[in-house]
């Protein structure tokens, strides 16, 4: 009986601490994985401003992203940690390279319904996932009136026939203001 009594509190306090232990690595994971987020989402986003400013056609910003936006994935990710990656996914690709898995699938669509239902908030918009020994961190990509010059319903002559010769599978059109462009993730595994 007094060995029930002395084991239950150890056995108490191991969970708790394995509980707060689990806790902590998913909080870190999200601090890591927003700052690995912000990483790319903002070396994208400053690069594609200056081509639109440059040229408001979309035709400079179009010509960046065919040329730079995977090297400057990669170069971001040779800065990271060996267990953490940073990518982007669509669910209506341009680039083959940013297929969404299974688990993209179902953030993405679950941001989808968000912004349908306008429950949808900008300011609370990272979402994290388990994915056994990885912690996934979501970021949604929202369409802003500049990205409608390559990804919106009525696109110029010339855009077209940029994205018929550098993409010729391209889905990533007919977007319209407000709606999901896609996502960045961070993964970051256990360590």
């Amino acid at each position: 009986m007094k060995f029930k009594i002395l084991l239950t509190p150890i056995l108490l306090s191991a969970s708790l601490f394995a509980a707060d232990q689990n806790a902590t690595t998913s909080t870190t994971a999200k601090q890591e994985g927003i700052e690995y987020i912000k990483m790319l989402g903002g070396t994208l986003k400053s690069q594609l401003q200056t081509h639109m400013k440059a040229d408001p056609s979309g035709m400079g910003a179009l010509g960046f992203c065919t040329a730079k936006a995977t090297e400057i994935t990669q170069e971001v990710n040779k800065k990271l940690p060996g267990y953490a990656l940073v990518r982007r996914a669509s669910l209506k690709n341009r680039n083959e390279k940013n297929i969404a898995d299974t688990i993209d699938t179902q953030i993405m669509q679950t941001y989808e319904k968000e912004i349908a239902d306008k429950t949808f908030v900008p300011t609370n918009d990272i979402k994290i996932i388990q994915d056994g020994d990885t912690t996934r961190v979501y970021k949604p990509l929202i369409t802003e009136a500049a990205c409608l010059k390559c990804h919106g319903k009525d696109l110029s002559d010339e855009i077209k026939k940029s994205l018929a010769i550098n993409y010729p599978k391209d889905q990533a059109v007919d977007y319209t203001e407000g709606s999901l462009r896609g996502v960045i993730v961070a993964e970051i595994k256990k360590h």
